[in-house]
């Protein structure tokens, strides 16, 4: 008999596919059936395994290796070289940042994985998302076969109070506490939403878990279902992520043809099923009552509170809305217990949490970290510190919501209470590492930008303040700004913090005062010596030709789209006429001899 001794999992998450995984798939089949090794070796995707800057990524078991930004001409020679010959391709493995002589065959050594625990990602990564075979012999669908079978609801519920778990979609209110009020409510007719419409600048938690362990996320909303008495759930999703849409349409209809959803579950008389919402990709619907107004096909603005959704929710009934994340730790609680998830993190914020690392950061992607551990273990030892050995400057966590933390507070645990009390948030999980290079007045206008495009109109302070408070911080960045601007924009920040409608809009000053009370300086850099820093805010820049050393060669002036560099060639020495400049830079590249400078 043959025995499969190779499995080759390529990542078929959105980064990996747009980096053309698919062709990967195809070119590996190919080549491993014109060696003669399709008995012993097989093809399949599967979901994110995190490294998505160095992708399209390549995993090899049981050896425990990782090939990563594989193209179809390296497919070749990991089939001969590492298949039939049994020698890996040193040179596309994942090795220690920056030592490719170092071969490590076991992944879980390398500094990138050795501090992470998977727990909502266990098994992205590992099997093929469209084959629920896959996920029931990883235990799949077991949690549900035990609540339906061995526990009441009520002890659902205490097991995921006792669990510490907390809602990982920004707020960390204690998941238990809010299943319990939905147990609490009477009447036959409940719901439960699965909220994944993930809309921060730079995060992709959910869709990767959705991409790569869909069945998690089904699993724990019936889950969820027969703990608060309901038969009917919504998972909504932005429409933006085809993948996650199309692999989730699969799952459920993988899930039904089982009998795992639908009615009479295991036997057992409980009926459950659930639909598929499509978002437009509005951020304030990410807010739980906007959420059900977009469910009802109503405007997604949000509403007053209370009552809260476990009180009145979709359709005027009790319902309770998790995210993505939160459900996808449910499953593992019920299998392992609630001591076993509260003994990893900290005393307050139980488990892990998912991280989606970018900006300036050696190892971008997607990293699940045991509550507690320190934001320069994640950035540093985890993500690699800053490329080009440029100096970390901030870190911003939670996205638009959240705020800037410096090196004086990257020693700090991460955890829900400990990143709120530095003027910061866990959010979703989103984790923007910035360098010297980034201005942090041009930061704040950003998230402000983000906030004044995606905000709902609904109410007063967030449809006119928060625009307000754009215009200030756009002519700070172009040198227009005042010392009276400032106390404007800080007073119009904590206004909006206390008046506005929604948790969004209480919240979308957070960046801009972490950033004033982090980097004042800054403020003051551009509002008082009409300088910016890091070189960031055009209006602040000019560039300016040494006459004296110019090699009249007119380099320069041929790279300029404004026709703004006057000389002749080869006589007269080249300058810039500062009015038509629109500092884009191209004389700086374009010049050889290190004449013209950046001011």
């Amino acid at each position: 008999m043959d025995m499969e001794r190779i499995q080759v999992l390529v990542c078929a998450g959105t980064g990996c596919s747009i980096g053309n995984s698919g062709d990967l798939i195809e070119a590996f089949k190919s080549e491993i059936k014109s060696m003669g090794l399709e008995k012993e070796v097989s093809v399949l995707r599967t979901g994110c395994l995190g490294l998505c800057g160095v992708g399209p990524n390549v995993s090899i078991y049981p050896d425990n290796i990782i090939y990563k930004s594989v193209k179809v001409e390296d497919v070749k020679e990991i089939v001969m070289e590492h298949f039939y010959k049994g020698r890996p391709v040193q040179r596309l493995m994942l090795n220690e940042s920056d030592q490719e002589t170092n071969e490590i065959h076991d992944i879980n050594k390398t500094k990138f994985y050795s501090k992470q625990k998977r727990i909502a990602l266990h098994n992205c990564g590992v099997i093929d998302p469209e084959n629920i075979q896959e996920y029931i012999a990883k235990d799949g669908y077991f949690a549900l076969g035990k609540v339906l079978t061995e526990m009441t609801p009520q002890q659902v519920v205490d097991e995921i109070k006792e669990s510490g778990l907390r809602g990982r979609g920004g707020g960390g209110f204690p998941t238990g506490l809010k299943w319990q009020f939905a147990l609490n409510e009477p009447g036959p007719e409940k719901y439960v939403i699965c909220n994944a419409d993930e809309g921060d600048p730079g995060a992709f938690m959910d869709r990767s878990i959705l991409e790569g362990n869909p069945h998690s996320v089904i699993e724990a909303m019936a889950i969820a279902a027969y703990a608060i008495g309901a038969h009917y759930g919504y998972i909504y999703i932005r429409a933006e992520y085809p993948i996650a849409v199309e692999r989730l349409k699969h799952a459920i209809n993988e899930a039904k043809e089982l009998g795992l959803l639908g009615e009479n579950i295991f036997g057992t008389g409980f009926n459950f099923d659930l639909e598929i919402r499509l978002g437009a990709g509005a951020f304030v619907c990410g807010e739980e009552t906007a959420l059900i107004q977009s469910i009802e096909g109503e405007r997604g603005m949000p509403r007053p509170k209370p009552p809260f959704p476990a009180h009145s929710g979709v359709w005027g009934k009790p319902t309770i809305i998790n995210n993505v994340e939160t459900y996808a730790n449910v499953a593992q609680i019920i299998i392992n217990g609630a001591k076993w998830f509260k003994s990893i993190g900290t005393e307050s914020s139980s488990g892990t949490k998912v991280f989606a690392l970018g900006g300036k950061i050696t190892n971008t992607g997607l990293v699940e970290v045991p509550m507690g551990t320190t934001l320069r273990e994640v950035i540093y030892e985890i993500g690699g510190g800053c490329p080009n050995r440029k100096q970390f400057k901030a870190v911003q966590t939670g996205g638009p919501s959240g705020g800037c933390l410096t090196e004086k507070q990257l020693d700090t645990p991460i955890g829900f209470d400990e990143l709120i009390k530095l003027g910061s948030m866990m959010g979703s999980g989103g984790m923007i590492v910035l360098d010297e290079d980034n201005c942090m007045v041009d930061v704040a206008r950003f998230y402000m930008d983000f906030i004044v495009d995606e905000s709902c109109g609904k109410c007063s302070p967030c449809r006119i303040g928060t625009k307000r408070m754009l215009e200030i911080l756009e002519d700070i960045c172009d040198g227009k700004g005042t010392m009276e601007s400032l106390e404007e924009l800080e007073t119009l920040a904590h206004t909006i913090k206390d008046t506005a409608l929604c948790g969004l809009g209480q919240s979308a000053p957070n960046p801009v005062l972490s950033t004033i009370s982090q980097f004042r300086d800054e403020y003051i850099a551009h509002i008082v010596d009409k300088k910016c820093p890091a070189g960031v805010c055009k209006a602040l820049l000019s560039y300016e030709i040494d006459a004296d050393k110019c090699r009249k060669c007119g380099l320069c002036a041929r790279q300029c789209p404004a026709n703004a560099i006057d000389g002749e060639l080869g006589k007269v020495a080249y300058h810039i006429d500062q009015d038509k400049c629109i500092k884009c830079g191209n004389c700086l590249k374009a010049c050889h001899f290190n004449v013209i400078s950046r001011k």
